[in-house]
């Protein structure tokens, strides 16, 4: 394990910033996973209608109903991870997702592949994410001390803009010359990978603390959703992610046919209008820490989360041709990169707030409703889209996206009072 420790420390200690072996591999394993699930975005869509011959109403289900009943799924595995070790959860998840992937590749070779299995599948995959999502959140905080949250959550965001640069590009290329299958099988791949590293941190992890005798009842899987609107901080926080996230993604079908279809852009402007702009993310990112540094976390917070409003509405102004192209380039970069920056802030602000007991639960309920918030407005604005036009639809979210600020939290947070975790210098 020597080689794989100064590998591990090299990871870890990039930038500057020590955050210890552990970190390193967590960091890493992160990495592999988004690069493959980047590879292979869209391939689902892909399989279903090259291969299955599915319909557009097969198709939104593979997305809409595959991810609303995985997070259906995923709400009463927040307490079971809660009282568990999170690093076994970690690679638990990892492997299901892989096995999972696995048996698409396996079927299709069979010639047994249907559509009811790619809709299991994403149902399978959507509740191992959430579930991945809330144990690591949980992890992250007894394994790094307070100050160290915030260069952790920017590396994250750095990272996943990264391979939301090179992902699709590279997977877009394996499609074309291996097919979509191919690129599930690498996502596969990527899950494996990730829990290999987080394998490799090593280490003790003390068995959280439980309630003795006590069985878990219905009423304590809506836990997380209690200890979210019980707090004065977290629960504006929570209705402004969940309305800004879910009318972001409403309008991106719309944008699709807004652009390759009415507006005649080529299919490579429309991959180049949203690839470019992910630089803004990574950049935002890596201001983060600075920007807090000097002006304070909850200054931040706000001035990120109200500057990132103003951009959306500019979209209703989309026109044909080379102006039409760069203006949203502009707007996407300048709505990305306020992303990069509020992202990172408002992860370490919930983790910060949310007492060590309860991160897996909240988490989870956070998840849970952000994905259910998403189906629900990408429906509706499916319907108004088709009433009212795509364009209108899409300023309509604009215009409400712009009064998501006033949910921001308008006091800092106070201080929880419990012990901060120790540093891992394993």
């Amino acid at each position: 394990m020597g080689s794989g420790n100064r590998l591990g420390q090299r990871i870890g200690h990039r930038f500057g910033h020590r955050l210890g072996r552990r970190f390193g591999w967590l960091w890493a394993a992160y990495g592999a996973s988004a690069l493959g699930t980047w590879l292979a975005f869209g391939a689902f869509p892909l399989i279903a209608i090259r291969v299955l011959h599915a319909g557009p109403a097969e198709v939104a289900a593979l997305s809409s109903v595959g991810t609303a009943v995985g997070a259906f799924v995923a709400v009463p595995l927040g307490p079971w991870v809660e009282f568990r070790r999170k690093r076994p959860v970690l690679i638990a998840m990892d492997l299901v997702r892989c096995a999972a992937l696995l048996t698409i590749p396996a079927a299709f070779a069979l010639g047994i592949l249907t559509f009811l299995q790619l809709l299991l599948v994403s149902v399978v995959v959507a509740a191992a994410d959430i579930t991945f999502r809330a144990a690591s959140g949980a992890y992250l905080k007894t394994l790094l001390p307070a100050e160290g949250l915030l260069v952790a959550n920017a590396r994250f965001e750095s990272t996943a803009w990264t391979t939301t640069i090179i992902g699709p590009p590279l997977g877009g290329a394996a499609i074309g010359l291996l097919g979509a299958v191919a690129t599930v099988v690498a996502d596969a791949v990527s899950y494996l990978l990730s829990a290999l590293g987080i394998w490799a941190m090593g280490g003790h992890e003390p068995r959280p603390e439980r309630r003795e005798a006590v069985r878990m009842r219905p009423g304590d899987l809506l836990d997380g959703w209690r200890y979210i609107l019980a707090d004065a901080t977290l629960r504006p926080l929570f209705f402004h992610t969940a309305l800004f996230n879910g009318l972001m993604m409403a309008v991106q079908p719309l944008l699709a046919v807004l652009m390759l279809g009415r507006l005649g852009f080529a299919p490579w402007q429309y991959g180049l209008a949203f690839a470019v702009p992910s630089i803004g993310g990574l950049l935002g990112s890596r201001l983060a820490r600075p920007l807090v540094s000097r002006f304070g976390q909850h200054q931040i917070l706000i001035a990120a989360g109200a500057l990132r409003a103003l951009w959306p509405v500019g979209l209703a102004f989309l026109g044909p041709g080379i102006g039409g192209l760069l203006l949203v380039i502009g707007v996407e970069l300048g709505l990305i990169f306020c992303c990069g920056v509020f992202n990172p802030v408002y992860a370490t602000y919930r983790l910060e707030r949310t007492a060590t007991d309860r991160v897996a639960r909240t988490l989870t309920a956070w998840t849970v409703t952000t994905k259910a918030s998403t189906a629900l407005l990408t429906a509706v604005w499916g319907v108004l889209g088709s009433l009212l036009g795509p364009r209108t639809a899409v300023g309509l979210a604009g215009v409400l996206v712009l009064a998501t600020p006033l949910l921001l939290p308008r006091r800092p947070a106070a201080l929880l009072s419990e012990p901060k975790p120790a540093a891992s210098r394993i």
